[in-house]
């Protein structure tokens, strides 16, 4: 018997596909653009399950951090829904024994509570926003907060040769 692989149909909207271009290329040069750079992004689908949007008011900027937000991943964790699913764009800062490091971290969120036909969606739909998303290195699939904890981000970003995730020693 053979299966057949089928995508959800689902499209990723421009916008998505703008804001992973500009935490890719990073061109940021003066304070005040730097400032204004995601650290964090949350996407979700849209109401009638077609495409893939930036969840409004979902993200975290590179100026909250030490002036609204003091530990950015702790606050991106909590800003996932406890019973839906997401995904995410993470920049993540971490170091090796050698250097420090930035790079984004791709995450599928797809906790035990959210509805089953949420989690199919989202699974199926997982192939469409990554195609967007040329030149990740790092993908984490999560199923709660348990997950999404320092030492499985720094296995996920490096294993043993990351001694430190976004400032913090692992």
């Amino acid at each position: 018997m053979h299966l057949l692989h089928r995508a959800s149909g689902v499209q990723v909207a421009d916008e998505v596909c703008r804001i992973f271009y500009d935490m890719k290329v990073r061109k940021c040069s003066t304070p005040e653009e730097i400032k204004k750079r995601k650290k964090a992004v949350i996407f979700c689908l849209s109401e009638d399950k077609k495409c893939i949007v930036v969840e409004e008011g979902k993200e975290i900027l590179v100026g909250d951090i030490g002036v609204t937000v003091s530990d950015p991943f702790k606050q991106f964790v909590q800003m996932l829904p406890e019973k839906d699913c997401r995904y995410a764009l993470y920049d993540a800062s971490f170091e090796t024994k050698e250097s420090k490091k930035e790079e984004l971290m791709f995450v599928l969120w797809a906790p035990d509570q959210a509805p089953l036909k949420s989690k199919m969606i989202y699974a199926s739909s997982k192939d469409a926003i990554k195609k967007k998303f040329q030149g990740i290195k790092h993908e984490c699939q999560a199923n709660g907060p348990e997950d999404l904890n320092r030492a499985y981000i720094a296995d996920k970003l490096g294993g043993s040769l990351i001694v430190a995730f976004e400032g913090c020693p692992v």
